[in-house]
């Protein structure tokens, strides 16, 4: 509200309270409401007595007007300050409004809502890109992925359950779509295939879009983003025809087999224009609990979400056959041993079942335009952030 002080009908006493005031104090006004239609929301406040509870010192480490320009390392040292900001602010009001759309969309569509550890004996994926910890006398590591703990739950009779957490992955990325830490929103089904668990997805992320355009008008005007929501269903783009269509436009010499590069996501991603679903990935680049096709094992039922400009989220069908499942770790140059308290759930009745895994950051990053994955986090860590 806008605090009006009419210097010759206010008292001395108060008139000093006030200029000895700082920037960013925190103060209590009380005062008589009257209706103004050039103050901000349509009213004043004309005070009789102004209370300081905190006085802020000068001078600040930003500008929390905006006004005056600051680099992003700069806002992020100060964050409490950067989020006085209102563009700052309405990024993670937005956020907020994503995270509620989503959980009411899973509580409506039957999901159990589930927490799974952050602390793990293993890798979820294999590899070395983890954060060790010392856990008494063990090595623990943080988790990578709800992943194996999803799919023991579709063992244990939990047929839809969704998790929005963070993961961790200790990769020495230094990009803006990158961070070590971040929040995933997972989901796994029994009794699915890729295509119903796709289905899923895109409606979640539509009705996302949709929410924050019916709640957040104030917000993205601040952001000056035209929202437009996502058309369902998404376009399908198969691996093979990725390739084709970057080919056609002269933008990569990659293989069939070889991972989708940055240059060949950006070339698919601005020949589709809009969220596509990139399905029917190779086998051998596709996590071990990866479902094959059984008429081309060579090909997956994995599939990854994209936005034009980046990759949102990945999934698939999931292997639920114990001895495929073991084949699979072993191919992958894996030893089975490791993963005994996960491959247990596999021998006593585990059902079909597929899932995802979203990116919660990437999802606000690209709905709002922003430049950078940081924007989109409250307190990001990466390879050079640790506070605050």
């Amino acid at each position: 509200a806008q605090v009006t002080l009419v210097t010759r009908k206010t008292e001395a006493s108060l008139l000093e309270t006030v200029r000895s005031l700082s920037r960013e104090s925190v103060i209590v006004v009380r005062g008589r409401v009257k209706a103004e239609g050039k103050a901000p929301r349509g009213y004043e406040i004309i005070p009789s007595q102004v209370e300081v509870l905190d006085r802020a010192a000068q001078p600040l480490p930003l500008d929390p007007t905006g006004k005056v320009d600051a680099e992003l390392d700069t806002r992020l040292d100060s964050r409490f300050m950067d989020l006085r900001r209102p563009v700052s602010l309405a990024v993670f009001r937005v956020e907020s409004a994503v995270m509620q759309s989503l959980r009411s969309y899973f509580y409506e569509s039957g999901f159990l809502e589930v927490c799974t550890p952050k602390i793990v004996a293993t890798a979820t994926e294999g590899g070395t890109a983890l954060f060790p910890i010392s856990y008494f006398e063990r090595e623990a590591f943080l988790n990578q992925s709800p992943q194996l703990y999803k799919q023991i739950l579709m063992a244990a009779g939990m047929d839809r359950v969704f998790e929005i957490g963070p993961i961790f992955r200790a990769e020495e990325h230094d990009t803006r779509r990158h961070l070590n830490e971040a929040i995933s929103v997972d989901v796994e089904v029994s009794f699915a295939d890729h295509n119903q668990v796709m289905e899923v997805r895109e409606n979640a992320v539509s009705r996302a879009y949709q929410f924050v355009a019916d709640r957040c008008q104030r917000e993205l005007e601040l952001l000056n983003v035209d929202l437009q929501v996502p058309r369902v269903p998404f376009r399908r783009v198969t691996y093979t025809e990725a390739l084709d269509l970057a080919r056609e436009a002269g933008n990569t010499t990659m293989k069939w087999g070889d991972d989708i590069d940055t240059e060949t996501e950006r070339a698919v991603g601005n020949l589709v224009g809009e969220h596509y679903f990139l399905t029917d990935w190779p086998s051998s680049i596709k996590p071990y609990y990866t479902q094959p096709y059984d008429d081309r094992p060579e090909v997956s039922k994995g599939f990854d979400l994209m936005h034009p400009r980046m990759e949102l989220a990945s999934g698939a069908e999931r292997v639920h056959d114990y001895n495929l499942l073991v084949e699979r770790i072993k191919k992958q140059g894996l030893n089975p041993d490791g993963f005994e308290f996960y491959l247990r759930a596999f021998r006593y009745g585990m059902p079909p079942h597929a899932g995802w895994g979203l990116g919660l950051g990437r999802v606000v990053l690209t709905m709002l335009n922003l430049d950078n994955i940081r924007d989109a986090v409250l307190f990001p860590r990466d390879r050079r952030r640790l506070v605050p």
